[in-house]
């Protein structure tokens, strides 16, 4: 029996990006949020059906949205569904810590 060398490859902090599909950091940014959501409606114990009527969706809607589906919703309107959880976004501009590099958009939820 042969073995196969199978070949590995250091990601860059993002799979959409590694992958490489366009608007990577975009991608990112919108998944990132998702998991936010799918962690309050769980945490919640709310069902799909009432989760999708307090964030304004069809309940087809948001389970298409929780498995990954997010292309047709802005980062703004998936922020704004954050908000119906009682979740306060706030963005924030700094430089990027690398001179001459340009700046990205990352997401990090404050633990409660």
């Amino acid at each position: 029996m042969t073995k196969r060398k199978i070949e590995a490859y250091e990601s860059s902090g993002n799979v959409f990006a590694d992958l490489g599909l366009p608007n990577a950091e975009e991608r990112k940014l919108k998944a990132s949020i998702v998991i936010e959501l799918h962690r309050l409606v769980k945490e919640r114990g709310l069902t799909q059906i009432k989760a999708a009527k307090l964030i304004g969706i069809s309940q087809p809607d948001l389970s298409n949205l929780l498995r990954g589906d997010f292309e047709d919703y802005s980062a703004e309107r998936l922020m704004k569904m954050l908000t119906v959880f009682e979740q306060d976004i706030e963005i924030v501009m700094k430089p990027h810590r690398k001179a001459g590099k340009k700046g990205r958009i990352t997401f990090r939820p404050v633990a409660a």
